[in-house]
């Protein structure tokens, strides 16, 4: 008797084990078919990489809970001699599109950028530069010739507005099934940048004009001061491995003096050293930080393109008319 039931306990444990079983595979079955008829958000999300922070906003305001974007060149790290890391060259790889500032921000057809497309394969209608249309401007070099082209057009509003045109484009050109909602949310941002643009007139409009002179570190804002009747100085003219030499230093200290200002800005990113020597050799004062390459940090007025273009203007607004 003993004998029988433990020969039927034992059948029905087996039995229980292979119902178990039967019923873990069909959840599993039933689970992998529910995930390929049903992608993860970030699978149904385009897939785009931006070169460094100022495009990677853009696309985030203008593509919005349609798009996924990577930014390769961290805040606080140089663009234009910038070197992907095996994290950017998966993403690249990976991406619907690559967006960059062009300009010869991400060192030209030479450059880093460029290199990169040529690693990763991607077609020309998978890249597409943010600065296509705008007329660039020229640094002077040492010897007075216009060569180099000025990559910082970001920092005009006016050229803003040309870039998230662009970016629209873009995204419309490569996702033409929610071209309504590219065009609504780049509506929305072309009407701040818009606004900001108006502001910049004003603000500038109330600096006496005596005093409409921009004295930063590098020449970024050649863009911004042209567009809206400011005068700039600067210690160099584009960021290279000499900065801040005592013959960049001994012409700006003259630039000073010549035209009595008494206000200087310097860049969030940059050595401030160079500036602080001109300063105790003019008498004029740091009035604050202003932003040139990349937003600010999380947190900051600057972490948003729109708060970067804010908080310049605002801070140069209040320098020059203290």
């Amino acid at each position: 008797m003993l004998k029988k039931f433990w020969k039927f306990g034992l059948m029905s444990i087996m039995a229980v084990f292979l119902l178990a079983a039967c019923s873990n595979d069909d959840k599993g079955q039933t689970s992998e078919k529910e995930e390929g008829d049903t992608p993860s958000n970030d699978k149904e999300k385009l897939q785009l990489v931006a070169t460094f922070s100022i495009i990677h906003d853009i696309l985030n305001e203008v593509g919005g809970e349609l798009v996924d974007v990577h930014s390769m060149v961290p805040i606080g790290t140089d663009p234009h001699e910038y070197e992907p890391l095996p994290e950017d060259i998966k993403k690249a790889t990976d991406a619907d599109a690559l967006f960059y500032n062009g300009l010869n921000l991400e060192g030209g057809d030479s450059g880093w950028f460029s290199k990169l497309v040529s690693t990763v394969k991607k077609s020309d209608d998978q890249v597409f530069e943010v600065m296509e249309g705008v007329e660039p401007m020229y640094l002077t070099s040492d010897d007075g010739q216009e060569e180099e082209i000025n990559p910082h057009a970001f920092l005009s509003p006016a050229v803003g507005i040309q870039m998230v045109e662009n970016v629209m484009k873009g995204l419309i050109e490569i996702d033409p099934d929610n071209k309504a909602t590219y065009e609504e949310n780049g509506a929305k941002f072309l009407e701040e940048l818009k606004a900001i643009d108006k502001m910049y007139e004003e603000k500038i409009n109330e600096i006496p004009e005596e005093k409409r002179i921009l004295v930063t570190s590098e020449r970024a804002f050649q863009y911004m001061t042209d567009r809206y009747g400011l005068k700039e100085g600067y210690i160099w003219a584009i960021d290279t491995e000499e900065n801040g030499t005592p013959e960049q230093i001994k012409s700006l200290v003259e630039f000073i003096k010549e035209n009595n200002i008494d206000t200087l800005f310097v860049e969030s990113n940059v050595d401030k050293r160079p500036m602080e020597t001109v300063a105790k050799e003019t008498g004029a004062e740091i009035f604050a930080e202003i932003y040139s390459d990349e937003l600010g940090k999380p947190g900051s007025e600057g972490e948003t393109y729109t708060g970067f273009l804010k908080s310049n203007i605002e801070t140069i607004h209040a320098g020059l008319t203290k």
